[in-house]
């Protein structure tokens, strides 16, 4: 292993793309955030708040500039998470070369801590839901994100120690994956906040956010996968004596 040659890859694909997804966040995601903070403003001015509007402006121009550096912060831990899963499940991914397999690899990942815990536990605006719960619901989604980590690992695990057709073994672990991820869901508890803000504004937010996080994966994959593919860091130099 090119170990050098490795962590430029997992770097460099994960800063582009999380520098990528702070773009979009910017442009797509913000506006539903400004509109979730109004709604919060006018309901604290009802209440009779004192709400001070040229802070509050200024605290919201640092977030979004602050956007595509928290992007690119995340897509640097994303991208070693990804190199180091792509070193150990490089030889069971599916696909005739490294490009398909790093895609095939970042749609799973997608799949695992994005997908199937927004089911559970759709994504919402940081205004919408009562302050005092905040801790709560973050530690709920972190747990069930782990469990679904956690059990996709172990199913792969299981695969790659199988001695049966893939199809046969595609078959039987996501069976056991979805079994698993089905116990979870419904023992787990649900999100104890009721929504009130507008759903229309909730929808949007969640439809922004799920189409910036998949590009985000994506355009991982991508990037990865051609580097790897270019510079095949699993290879062993070669030594050349005269």
């Amino acid at each position: 292993m090119k170990s050098f040659t490795f962590i430029f890859i997992s770097v460099f694909s994960g800063a582009i793309a999380g520098t990528i997804l702070g773009v979009i966040n910017l442009g797509i995601v913000e506006p539903f955030l400004d509109s979730a903070i109004g709604i919060e403003v006018q309901n604290a001015i009802k209440d009779g708040k004192a709400i001070d509007q040229n802070e509050l402006q200024s605290y919201r121009i640092w977030q979004k500039v602050g956007q595509i550096a928290g992007g690119t912060i995340l897509g640097l831990s994303f991208g070693a998470l990804f190199g180091i899963t792509f070193i150990f499940g490089r030889n069971i991914l599916p696909g005739s070369n490294n490009l398909k397999k790093a895609v095939v690899l970042a749609g799973i990942i997608w799949l695992v801590i994005f997908v199937i815990p927004a089911l559970k536990y759709p994504a919402n605006p940081p205004t919408v839901g009562d302050p005092q719960t905040i801790y709560e619901r973050q530690n709920m989604y972190i747990i069930f994100t782990a469990i679904s980590g956690i059990t996709a690992l172990a199913v792969a695990m299981i695969y790659n120690n199988m001695d049966r057709n893939p199809v046969k073994k595609f078959a039987l672990i996501s069976v056991a994956y979805g079994i698993v991820m089905i116990g979870a869901f419904i023992l787990m508890p649900q999100n104890p906040d009721e929504i009130t803000a507008p759903m229309d504004l909730v929808q949007g937010f969640r439809i922004a956010s799920g189409f910036s996080m998949t590009i985000f994966w994506l355009v991982l994959g991508i990037i990865f996968g051609s580097l790897w593919e270019k510079f095949k860091p699993h290879e062993n130099q070669k030594i050349t004596t005269f």
